[in-house]
């Protein structure tokens, strides 16, 4: 097993099978459809045209190329259909680095050769092993036909390497035909935190972010993007189409939902609410009727109440099917037959009670609400006064209408900063 840099495998001599040199490595390709690592051919530059030299050709590799077969069967390169090119693609491109959760550009790419002695056919394989995204690979790059091979192998080995391995990489593929057809995705990007992947999408250009949030499933976008700065939540939103803003839209949280929609146009708006299910729509549209700067306007829809007589074995049941944000569950709310707030009960207090006990009995005191139109300062003030991480908000007759969060009133403060 061997390692060879792409920047040295470009522009290699390849011999056919009597030694003679027959043309020089221009490209070399992936298949991801069918081996998202595994090197499937070169393109070589001959002097009858460019031709796809296929790895099960290529009888070894040293500094150069021996093939066992003659240039004349090998197929003439008429398109890159279905093929990742290591060198177009590949280099000097951005890409996310799902490890280090963040974006780095790639210098060089390294590869490793292994021989095949297969009875009557042996052959050599390759595969993408990582990528170098440090000043190695750019030297190596930046001196190869510059300085004699050795010397500049004796000079790159004293620089310290930074590479991450292929495995730890999704690529970035604006073409939306294109990523489908080469299978590209980002399956590894969406399994890291949504602030993550906020800090990432925030460091690629705009149609690399929607790139990004089209392979995204909805739950996973709409948690991104509720991290995101609003100017770039804006930009992502008014990039897609109403459709599939409207399916991400759907899974925010509703004050979040509001907060996004009211930054855009009218129309957009609007255009996005028709597309949404009718129940969420309504819930978006009853938020965005208050000012933002309010505690109407920074509320949830989505919290937990039951009735005053309920007990702890109900509030487990409803905790099971609720599908709220986690952050709203942490206090169980009770209210009367005409919906006015009338107790709060922690989380906490459900795990060390009996089933049939009352939550009336668990109520915390003293009960801290605050009206539609308080303040945002007076807000923050309550969270910080009695060290909330709720706090029920009510209309002028009492009747429980939403729930502030602790990271709405975080967000609200460093949006101040």
């Amino acid at each position: 097993m061997t390692t060879l840099p792409l920047s040295e495998l470009l522009g290699a001599t390849v011999y056919d099978p009597s030694g003679a040199p027959s043309g020089r490595v221009r490209e070399v390709t992936l298949a991801p459809q069918e081996d998202r690592t595994r090197v499937a051919s070169l393109i070589v530059k001959t002097k009858s045209g460019n031709r796809v030299l296929p790895f099960s050709a290529i009888s070894s590799i040293d500094a150069n190329i021996h093939t066992s077969t003659n240039p004349a069967d090998w197929p003439a390169a008429n398109g890159a259909e279905g093929l990742f090119l290591l060198d177009r693609d590949l280099l000097d491109q951005q890409v996310i680095d799902i490890n280090g959760r963040k974006v780095v550009r790639v210098n060089d790419v390294e590869l490793q050769i292994d021989s095949v002695a297969a009875p009557g056919n042996p052959h050599t394989t390759m595969r993408v092993t990582s990528i170098d995204i440090g000043a190695r690979g750019a030297v190596r790059r930046l001196l190869r036909g510059l300085a004699p091979r050795t010397a500049l192998q004796l000079l790159v080995q004293k620089i310290p390497p930074r590479t991450i391995p292929w495995t730890f990489v999704d690529l970035i593929e604006t073409d939306p035909a294109r990523r489908i057809k080469l299978k590209i995705s980002n399956a590894g990007l969406a399994k890291l935190h949504p602030a993550d992947i906020a800090d990432i999408v925030e460091d690629l250009a705009p149609d690399e972010r929607e790139a990004v949030f089209r392979t995204l499933d909805e739950e996973v976008a709409a948690e991104t993007l509720e991290e995101v700065d609003p100017k770039v939540q804006k930009s992502i939103v008014e990039s897609l189409d109403s459709e599939r803003a409207a399916d991400i839209v759907e899974e925010m949280d509703p004050d979040a939902a509001a907060d996004l929609l009211a930054d855009l146009s009218q129309d957009h708006t609007e255009q996005i609410l028709v597309e949404m299910e009718p129940e969420a729509s309504q819930e978006v549209v009853e938020l965005l009727e208050h000012r933002e700067e309010t505690a109407a306007g920074r509320m949830t829809t989505e919290f937990l109440a039951l009735p005053v007589t309920a007990t702890v074995e109900n509030a487990i049941g409803v905790l099971r099917e609720f599908e709220g944000g986690v952050e709203t569950v942490g206090t169980i709310y009770l209210v009367d037959s005409h919906g006015t707030l009338a107790g709060a009960v922690p989380l906490a207090k459900l795990v060390l009670a009996h089933s049939d006990t009352p939550l009336l009995s668990l109520t915390s005191e003293p009960l801290v609400s605050t009206h539609e139109t308080t303040s945002d300062n007076e807000v923050a003030e309550l969270f910080d006064k009695y060290n909330l991480v709720t706090l029920p908000v009510i209309d002028k007759r009492n009747k429980l209408v939403g729930v502030i969060t602790s990271d709405d009133v975080i967000s609200m403060l460093r949006s101040k900063l």
